[in-house]
């Protein structure tokens, strides 16, 4: 049974592993701290097991902050993302739960932050709650996030403002995902002025 005759400091809390006189692998401190390596340990079919579970939630941590650098992602696109690099059930599981607990993947704040934006963007509701369902959130809290908004009318009204009436604008609106009766009222007193009529 191969023991561990020699553990080196590596670069970025890394660790060269030595058995039996050969190195062997350099590992993250972490999973050699969890593992009980230390010299003189024999590298028994437990301990091995046990190394190889802490590499694999190690490197299901890592590709999961890897991928939140980027964006914020609700928990499961990230599933997803994890999923789809390989990373096992059960390592993508606690890899979710570890980053929820540190605050790092929180489904709500992810809805309410990408509704804000959306509907900075000039969407109506019917946009965000889709782009919101596209992004892994559920039906329940993508009616929360959309609570947190100014109302949709407002928000259909100011874009009227900017544009005008007329046919055009109450197509525009309806393409960015405003609900027809928002539309209908925003325009209300605007379209048909013009001669147009309104669209249905």
């Amino acid at each position: 049974m191969p023991t561990v005759t020699a553990l080196r400091a590596a670069r970025r809390d890394r660790v060269a592993v030595e058995l039996d006189g050969v190195a062997w692998r350099t590992l993250p401190l972490e999973a050699v701290v969890c593992a009980g390596l230390s010299v003189g340990t024999q590298l028994d079919r437990g301990r091995a097991r046990v190394l190889r579970r802490e590499l694999r939630r190690i490197e299901a941590l890592a590709v999961s902050v890897n991928a939140l650098r980027r964006r914020s992602l609700s928990a499961r696109t990230l599933e997803t993302r994890l999923e789809q690099r390989g990373v096992a059930s059960a390592e993508r599981a606690e890899a979710i739960a570890t980053l929820e607990r540190a605050g790092l993947v929180d489904d709500r704040r992810f809805a309410e932050g990408r509704a804000r934006m959306l509907a900075e963007r000039g969407r109506g509701n019917d946009a965000i709650r889709w782009e919101l369902e596209q992004g892994g959130i559920g039906n329940d809290l993508a009616e929360q996030a959309l609570t947190t908004l100014e109302p949709e009318a407002a928000r259909a009204e100011r874009i009227v403002a900017r544009r005008g009436g007329g046919v055009a604008t109450a197509r525009f609106l309806l393409a960015r995902g405003f609900g027809e009766d928002t539309v209908e009222h925003a325009l209300e007193g605007v379209v048909g002025t013009g001669g147009e009529t309104p669209i249905r």
